[in-house]
């Protein structure tokens, strides 16, 4: 160790000054601080100090040495990460640093070089959950605070950088915390690199920890969970450094602990949780107890650890063995053996004499034993009390006594233990080996520490033996550092001298050395441990000074080891050494029935390897040298258990030195576990053992402090001048040295670093505070007279100020008195005059208020009586009126009913005289008497008909609508009347009501006059009473309403505190519902992340089989024929599919897992298809009741429906009857005609003949008319009954005939008869009968009969006539019939649809039965919606496709129109309509479709795949962004969606979107680290999403668009679920910008924000340590606040150029900002170095540069500086004050966005940089803690940075046509075709 001379750096008169601090020893806390209170001189021999207690001393020099005491380092340095950081090293300064680390700031890591000094706390802290992990991962170990996960990250780079294996040695004492350092070390690696199989070798790793705590550790006087074995874990790494596999070794099991432990001490945590769980039935047939009851479990009388179930660590440990691999049937066989082991401990044996002992028969333990093991109880029993002995002729079996059978006994136990522990590590290594070749790895030793006891045994030795090597080959390694680096700076390397160990390995294991003594002694027949003593004595004595020879024993000895001097105790070694067990009981346990015990045995003539497990787990049957057979297994075997550890240590020490080392120290700050309780003598003595003083020995020989020449040029340029400062901060720095230190031996200047000697860097540190201090009191004297000056003023300023109030305060004095009487007087004078005035009024207020109540009176009393007179007025008038009312229309009623009947009489007799004259023959006789006569007055009457009935019809209309309107006022007068008749009825009730009540009125009246006297003399004395009532009230009613003020001001108040509240709680629930929905949008994106890492992870396994296999199986893709037309199966689902289909053939495998858990399943399957059963009965019973109820109403229908049909046949033979008589009329009149007229008189231009021909036209019309009626009615009756039968067998329609003789309802009647009229009304019915000169031109046709028609030209023309008129029928009944047809085959259609919905319904409610209640419901009204959308927009396309038709016939009408008033009016004529149609439309369509482009791109579908090759796969971003339209390859792909949509291709459409979809995801996967083409297809797969929702036809997206715009909405297809898969995909691709982003920004944000300097000056580097200099990766360049800003730019930029929404860019900048918050805070959290008022004020003005880059992109609003905030309060907390409580509220008040762990961090890690800040009392910070106590947050430590908050896409409609877009030549679309 360095002296106090030997590390200054100048005269020690110069460092010894007056205020310096030192060190001096100190019996109780090892050193003491004090302070120098006067200057130390060359030659004084004592110093004069004060103690911090304030205790004033002299401090005695040596007088030999004159050695001074250690000075001390400053204040800033005090708490550094890493001890070579240290001004000053020495040991005081290295025990402060640990203790101000350790109980201040609760940091239990510190570097001190290479090392990795952890102290255990005693205490579990958050400090290594996965976002610490997720923080330290690829971060350079001096970049962080010290953490064993440091150290492993700097293994596993190491490890992939160097391609070198890796060791991380972690050593200490008993109850240091070595094994839980080393297994942190395993998790980190198990985290970070994950497994190269799916076989979880990770979560292998890490289950073999409890299994070995388990079987290896034990609680002792030091720790509760002390591991009793050494073992080093070889990690196996791949070549892409995942995890494969990993391998143990185990080192000296301390066996002796499983039959003897002392006091506060357990034996082995397996056989207390056996215990434990001994009430479990599986463990029933072990016959186990408590612990207490056992021997073996119950010697240290405390069986119970505190906060440890050792029932439930026995669930964890069965739980990893099955993880390992070991079956039910070898546990429950391992726990036999170990429950046997107990019981075999309390086997009692009894002496039977001196020389022999016996078992007494039938022992219950013994006999367990046995029944557990297999064995006879015979054998074993004797066997224990005997051993057989072998001479050269012959073997005899001997007794031996009880002390000796006890120690068998033992031995025993103790073999069988150590056989089960090597068992159990073979098992976990096999179930931990690589299946693939090993590429690398790294190694964990998990090893005892240097132990000295008061009694030092066998273990001990061995232990320190172990620890001598490992020290050995630590020295090497330090020493191998330390020339590395002077060579790499290139400075002249001299030799240092450091300790060197080998010595006293050679006294352990050189030839003749202890270990070779021991076993040629244990070889010996007669060897003891005392000769081995005195062999030692005589060796070693004299030739070694490291051994020596206690003064009051002669069966001890004592090595000085590295660390201390050990006295170890001779007694025990050879028998140890040994480690015999008799021959006789292991052939015992070999022929056990047991598999497991033959298992174990079954090795035992063979040797276990060196390299394997415990050493001490070696049988030794004989010690006779005799006894040894000739082959090497024997020879082997006969090796003692110190031989084999020291080839064991070899090897270990073989393996280290080929690997690279990393060192972790672990100290016990107590021996009592207190937490962060630091007692500094244990502390020191393990530190002198660990090595740690060892490595700041050997720095602080050389040249321990390095500075890099930016930093030394930062903090010490407040020493240097203005002219010293040169462009080169090399040369500079050379300068300022020479100036400063003129002993150039104290520093050397390096390639990149300045290395100083020790104490250099304190002078340097004294010379700035110095300079420092000098400004200081400059500053505060120029302060000071300022501030003096300033008071000076002020109280100036005061007086005269003063001076002048006073006087003005007299004067208003003054004035005020004068004004107060003239104010007196004037009250007075109005006082009185209110007097006066007020008597007067309330005398006048008395007479008016009686006035006013007489009259009153009076005036109700007239009204009263007027009302009753109009009253009864009105009652007479309305009687009156009623009754001559009802006279009047009884009278009507009368004569109206004499009228009809009259009427009714007479038409009778009329119609009754016309049938007779119509039936007699006399009749026809006088018709026919002149015909020609009567042919001219029919033709009269016929035209004089025709115009009457054309009048009579017009009136009848008429008469209609006003008989229609009448009778609607009718009804509505009958209503009234109806009404005023109740009325009226109800009057005359209340008019003798009235009368009555009159009566009893008048009699009233005379009772009131009676009583009016005596009101009238009461009111009087009333009035009297009012008046002084009136003067209460009003002074009530004055009080009520200062009440009523109060109240209203109260309600108010209330009201608007109600209104605060109910708007708070509203902002509340409002707010709530946001987080809950980002919650939910949150977890939805999390699982399409987690759905992508499975795609890529598919696809990678899927490449690796495809590589692996040549051949793959045939079907094990699907082909898109397969899948549904829905579009979600068709995308992202459809690599699920092919997962499934690929891995079931594994089902097998997994079938027969759990098979508890299969049970449940199948149980719960049994119980779901019993409630789909139920629900399906109860489905069929309502499904029954709709039946019958249908029915009913099909009756109901039909029955209504056969009365309208009766109606309609009965008209039909109506009409058909009167056809006929029409005819017969007609023949009749032309007979007549033929029969009187001449030849000429038929002839055609006749007069007749026209009269004949007119009468024949209207004939013709009349009968067209009749059998248009005739048609429709048969059409009717056909469609309706076939409508009918159609719906009561839901079949093909049957045709039948029904009898239409059934007439009964008239309402049915007249319903029809109305119907039928309208329906003869309409266009479709008024056809143009045939004209005569069309039959005149059939007549002159070359097949008429011109002789026949000559003579009988009528006839023939009305046949023609007939027959012309029964083909058109026919015509007509044919097109019925196919109309009829066409409609039967809709209907089927409709039919066959119906079912299909109907089993598509069926398949649906067989779903959601199988779904809980709250999803059934939720999935019937997603299916309802659905089917209501499809409809929906079923009628929607229905209702485009009529406007399309009328708009593209009204276009046609104007050309029409347009061609016909170009052309002539000549023209005109002679063209017809359909030539004119076909020479208009022909010119017209062509220029039409060239001018008017319907925004489609037309393809092939061949071309499908060249078009997503040219626009996705092969399509660069930046040459699109910069040239063409933003979102131009969207806008493509959705106009030639669209033109698949118009040809109505469903297939087209699914496999283009398919096909673009996959694409981009390829794309995204192959190019996904480039940011450009992840930002360029997140924006173009929004505007995707954008147009198929702008042209979707949902009203709610079509509100922005043009009317041109909403005719190019889709027609054919739905494309909704394609919109959510979209949707899906934008999320997935949102996800990996972030990514991209963070992947680019993570190196920036930790230098850019926090250790560059943008403040030039403000903050000072200190010095830093080893650690910062041995980083992983070198120095790639800084980068600043300016990058981090620019690369912010480069972003925003690049999406605003590929069009990117501007909502959307909002929620990527703020995760950018969350990022950079995130990281920033929680690498200040992780950094001591960095939490500085300095560097608080960094942060600030960089937060305050990123808002302002926020503000230029007018970004302020998108919620990214609300994402800073707890960044911004972190700085805040290291600029505030930090010592009073006023302090402490206000930082938990404005630290709101900080968790409470998170304050205290950054108060506990505060560190000063300079000598005038201060640090953070621990007072101070418990305060915090109390005030902070009732918060409700997460004890999470550092932020999540792998938080990706939810997006959200809003809707952004494009107002670009589609029309419009060209299509450049440089994406090659040329197939593409406009449409």
């Amino acid at each position: 160790m360095e002296k106090g001379h030997d590390s200054c750096s100048m005269a020690a008169s110069e460092l010894y000054t007056k205020f310096a601090r030192v060190w001096i020893p100190d019996a109780e806390e090892v050193w003491k601080s004090a302070e120098l209170t006067k200057n130390y001189k060359h030659g004084d021999s004592t110093l004069h100090l004060t103690l911090e207690d304030g205790m004033d001393i002299e401090h005695k020099l040596d007088d030999k040495t004159k050695n001074l005491p250690h000075l001390r380092n400053p204040d800033i340095l005090v708490g550094e990460n890493d001890l070579t950081a240290l001004s000053y090293l020495h040991e005081p300064a290295v025990l402060h640093n640990l203790k101000v680390r350790f109980t201040d700031s609760k940091l239990i890591y510190t570097y001190c070089g290479i090392v990795l000094v952890a102290i255990n706390p005693y205490e579990n802290l958050p400090i290594y959950g996965s976002d610490i992990i997720n923080a330290y991962s690829g971060q350079n170990m001096g970049d962080m605070d010290p953490h064993i996960f440091a150290v492993a990250e700097e293994a596993y780079k190491q490890m992939a950088r160097d391609e070198r294996n890796q060791s991380i040695i972690v050593s200490g004492e008993s109850g240091a915390g070595k094994t839980v350092s080393a297994k942190y070390a395993m998790r980190y690696f198990a985290t970070v690199s994950g497994a190269a199989t799916e076989a979880n070798v990770e979560e292998k790793v890490l289950a073999s920890n409890p299994i070995m705590e388990a079987i290896g550790n034990a609680k002792t006087t030091r720790n509760d969970n002390s591991s009793r074995f050494g073992k080093y874990i070889e990690i196996g790494f791949d070549k892409r450094y995942r995890i494969i596999g990993a391998n143990m070794r185990t080192y000296l099991l301390e066996k002796s602990r499983v039959v003897f432990q002392a006091d506060e001490e357990r034996n082995y945590h397996i056989f207390y949780q056996l215990c434990a769980s001994s009430h479990l039935p599986e463990f029933k047939n072990l016959k186990l107890g408590s612990a207490d009851d056992f021997h073996c479990t119950n010697q240290g009388r405390n069986p119970i650890i505190d906060g440890v179930d050792d029932a439930k660590e026995m669930c964890t440990t069965r739980h990893a063995f099955s993880l390992l691999g070991i079956n039910e049937l070898n546990q429950r066989g391992l726990f036999q053996v170990l429950a046997a082991i107990l019981h075999l401990g309390n086997v009692e044996i009894k002496d039977r004499d001196s020389d022999s002992s016996i078992i007494p028969p039938n022992n219950r333990h013994l006999t367990v034993f046995c029944e557990l093991m297999g064995v006879t109880y015979q054998d074993m029993s004797h066997w224990l009390c005997h051993k057989k002995l072998k001479t050269a002729q012959e073997t005899y079996i001997k007794p031996i006594p009880r002390l000796q059978a006890s120690n068998a006994r033992d031995a025993l136990a103790k073999h069988i233990y150590a056989k089960v522990f090597n068992w159990i590590v073979d098992h976990v290594n096999k179930s931990l080996r690589a299946t693939v070749k090993q590429h690398s790895f790294i190694g964990v030793l998990d090893i005892y520490g240097f132990e000295t006891f008061e009694i030092n045994s066998f273990e001990q030795f061995c232990i320190n033996y172990a620890n001598e090597k490992l020290q050995q080959q630590f020295n090497m390694h330090v020493f191998k550092l330390e020339q590395e680096e002077y060579l790499k700076e290139q400075i002249p390397w001299t030799l240092i001298d450091f300790y060197d160990n080998q010595p006293c390995i050679n006294l352990i294991e050189a030839k003749m050395g202890v270990l070779d003594l021991l076993d040629e002694e244990c070889k010996m027949p007669k060897g003891s441990d005392d000769s081995w003593a005195q062999k030692l004595y005589n060796t070693h004595l004299k030739t070694c000074s490291l051994f020596e020879k206690p003064r009051m024993s002669n069966k001890a000895f004592i090595i000085q080891h590295f660390a201390d001097k050990v006295q170890y105790q001779c007694d025990g070694f050879l028998e140890k050494n040994k480690d015999t067990v008799n021959e006789e009981q292991i052939n015992v346990l070999k022929a056990s029935k047991l598999d497991l015990l033959v298992e174990l045995f079954q090795d035992e003539e063979k040797a276990t390897s060196p390299t394997g497990t415990a050493p001490g787990g070696r049988t030794r049957l004989s010690v006779k040298p005799k006894e040894i057979r000739p082959g090497a297994s024997s020879k082997e075997h006969k090796k003692t258990v110190g031989c084999q550890f020291r080839n064991s240590l070899a090897m270990l020490m073989e393996t280290l030195n080929a690997t690279t080392p990393h060192y972790v120290r672990c100290i016990k700050p107590n021996d009592l576990k207190f937490p962060f309780t630091f007692d500094p003598k244990r502390a020191v003595q393990q530190l002198r053992a660990c090595g740690v003083l060892e490595t700041i020995r050997i720095s602080a020989a050389g040249f321990p402090s390095r500075w890099t020449y930016q930093e030394f040029f930062s903090r010490y340029r407040v020493l240097m001048k203005q002219k010293d400062v040169l462009s080169d901060r090399r040369l500079t720095c050379r300068n300022v040295l020479e100036k400063l230190v003129q002993d150039q031996d104290k520093y050397q200047f390096g390639k990149t670093k300045i290395f100083f000697r020790a104490g250099q860097v304190a002078y340097l540190e004294k010379l700035r505070a110095d300079k420092l201090r000098k400004a200081c009191v400059r500053i505060q004297k120029t302060i000071r007279c300022w501030l003096v000056r300033k008071k000076y003023l002020r109280k100036k300023h005061a007086a005269i100020t003063i001076q002048r109030y006073t006087r003005g305060h007299q004067a208003r004095c003054l004035v005020k008195y004068m004004r107060q009487t003239l104010a007196a007087i004037t009250i007075q004078k109005f006082q009185r005059m209110c007097v006066q005035r007020k008597l007067y009024l309330q005398k006048q207020a008395a007479a008016l208020v009686m006035q006013t109540i007489l009259r009153a009176y009076m005036a109700r009393q007239k009204y009263q009586g007027l009302l009753r007179n109009h009253k009864a007025v009105f009652i007479q008038k309305h009687v009156r009126g009623w009754l001559a009312r009802q006279r009047y229309k009884r009278s009507l009623r009368a004569i109206v009913y004499l009228q009809c009947c009259i009427r009714r009489m007479k038409a009778k007799k009329e119609l009754k005289k016309l049938k007779i004259e119509a039936r007699s023959v006399e009749h026809f006789k006088k018709l026919n008497v002149g015909m020609e006569n009567k042919i001219m007055q029919l033709q009269r009457k016929l035209d004089e008909q025709a115009k009457d009935n054309r009048v009579t019809s017009e009136r009848l209309n008429c008469l209609e609508t006003s008989h229609a309107v009448e009778s609607e006022k009718l009804k509505v007068e009958v209503s009234k009347l109806k009404g005023i008749e109740e009325e009226a009825k109800n009057n005359a009730n209340r008019v003798t009501s009235l009368l009555e009540e009159l009566e009893k009125l008048r009699k009233e009246l005379t009772t009131t006059q009676k009583e009016k006297k005596t009101i009238e003399d009461w009111a009087t004395k009333y009035r009297d009473e009012m008046e002084k009532m009136v003067a209460e009230l009003k002074e009530q009613n004055g009080l009520l309403k200062t009440e009523k003020d109060d109240l209203n001001r109260m309600i108010k108040e209330q009201s608007q505190q109600m209104t605060e509240k109910m708007a708070r709680a509203l902002a509340e629930e409002t707010q709530q519902l946001e987080s809950d929905l980002n919650e939910e949008r949150s977890r939805y994106q999390n699982l399409l992340t987690e759905h992508l890492r499975l795609e890529e992870r598919y696809d990678d396994l899927k490449e690796e089989i495809t590589l692996s296999v040549s051949v793959p199986k045939p079907g094990h893709r699907r082909t898109d024929s397969t899948h549904s037309s829905n579009g979600s199966e068709c995308t992202y689902n459809s690599e699920f599919a092919e997962s499934e289909e690929s891995s079931r053939h594994g089902e097998d495998v997994t079938r027969g897992m759990d098979t508890s858990l299969t049970l449940k399943l199948q149980k719960r399957v049994t119980e779901l298809e019993q409630e789909k059963s139920s629900l399906r009965n109860e489905l069929e019973n309502k499904e029954e009741q709709f039946q019958r109820a249908r029915v009913r109403d099909d009756e109901e229908h039909r029955k209504s429906r056969g009365a309208e049909l009766e109606y309609e046949s009965l008209k039909r033979q109506e009409l058909d009857s009167e056809n006929k008589k029409l005819k017969h009329d007609l023949t009749a009149m032309r007979q007549s005609l033929l029969g009187n007229a001449g030849a000429g008189a038929g002839a055609p231009g006749s007069p007749p003949y026209k009269v004949l021909m007119d009468q024949l036209n209207s004939s013709c019309e009349e009968l067209e008319v009749r059998k248009e009626e005739v048609l429709i009615l048969r059409s009717q009756l056909v469609s309706q009954k076939e409508a009918m039968q159609h719906k009561e067998t839901m079949t093909e329609p049957v045709h039948y005939v029904e009898d239409v003789h059934k007439m009964k309802d008239s309402g049915a009647i007249t319903q029809a008869y109305l119907g039928l009229k309208e329906t003869n009304r309409s266009p479709r019915f008024l056809r143009k009968p045939l004209e005569a000169n069309e039959l005149l031109n059939r007549l002159r046709s070359p097949t008429a009969d011109f002789h026949r028609l000559n003579e009988d030209g009528e006839l023939w023309l009305v046949y023609e006539g007939l027959k012309e008129t029964n083909r058109l029928l026919e015509g007509q009944m044919q097109q019925q019939r196919r109309s009829y047809d066409n409609e039967v085959e809709v209907l089927r259609g409709e039919l066959q649809s119906v079912k299909e919905e109907n089993n598509r319904q069926q398949q649906l409610l067989a779903q959601n039965l199988q779904l809980p209640p709250e999803a059934r419901i939720e999935a019937s009204l997603q299916h309802e919606i659905t089917r209501l959308t499809n409809e929906n927009l079923d009628l929607m396309e229905q209702l485009e496709k009529q406007d399309k038709t009328i708009r593209k016939l009204k276009k046609q009408l104007k050309v029409f129109s347009k061609k016909i008033g170009e052309m002539g009016a000549g023209q005109g004529e002679t063209i017809s309509p359909g030539q004119m149609v076909e020479e208009t439309v022909r010119p017209v369509n062509i220029p039409r479709r060239e001018k008017d482009f319907q925004g489609m791109l037309e393809y092939k579908k061949e071309d499908e795949l060249k078009l997503v090759k040219n626009l996705i796969l092969e399509l660069k971003p930046r040459g699109v962004a910069v040239n063409l339209i933003p979102g131009l390859p969207a806008y493509i792909l959705f106009m030639c969606l669209r033109h698949a949509d118009y040809v109505n291709d469903d297939q087209k459409v699914r496999t283009l979107l398919t096909s673009t979809i996959n694409s981009i995801k390829k794309i995204l996967k192959k190019r996904g680290d480039d940011f450009e083409t992840v930002s360029f297809w997140l924006s173009n797969t929004c505007r995707f999403l954008h147009c198929l929702k702008q042209y979707s036809g949902d009203e709610s997206f079509m509100k922005h668009n043009t009317p041109k715009q909403n005719d190019h909405c889709l027609s054919n297809f739905d494309l909704a679920e394609y919109r959510q898969v979209l949707s899906d995909l934008a999320i997935q691709i949102y996800q990996q910008l972030i990514k991209c982003m963070e992947n680019i920004l993570q190196p920036m944000i930790v230098s850019g924000m926090l250790e560059h300097e943008t403040i030039q000056g403000v903050s000072g580097v200190k010095p830093t340590g080893l650690r910062k200099r041995t980083s992983s990766i070198a120095d790639e360049g800084t980068y600043t606040l300016e990058s981090i800003l620019r690369q912010l730019s480069a972003f925003h930029s690049t999406m605003c150029q590929h069009g990117t929404d501007p909502e959307l860019i909002k929620q990527v900048v703020k995760q950018q900002f969350y990022i950079i918050g995130a990281v920033t805070l929680n690498n200040l959290l992780l950094r001591k170095d960095m939490c500085s008022w300095s560097k608080g004020m960094q942060i600030r003005y960089n937060v305050s540069q990123l808002e302002e880059w926020l503000r230029d992109k007018s970004l302020m609003l998108c919620g990214a500086k609300e994402t800073l905030e707890p960044l911004i309060q972190a700085a805040q907390l290291l600029q505030v004050k930090k010592k009073t409580d006023e302090d402490a509220e206000a930082i938990c008040s404005m630290c709101n966005s900080l968790s409470t762990s998170q304050i205290v961090k950054v108060l506990n890690l505060y560190t000063p940089v300079n000598e005038f800040e201060e640090r953070v009392s621990v007072t101070f910070i418990r305060t915090i803690q109390t005030r902070l106590r009732d918060r409700c947050e997460t004890p999470q430590l550092l932020m999540d940075t792998k938080i990706i908050y939810p997006v959200t896409f809003p809707f952004n409609p494009s107002s670009l046509a589609l029309e419009t877009i060209q299509i450049p030549g440089s994406l090659n679309l040329a197939f593409l075709t406009r449409v």
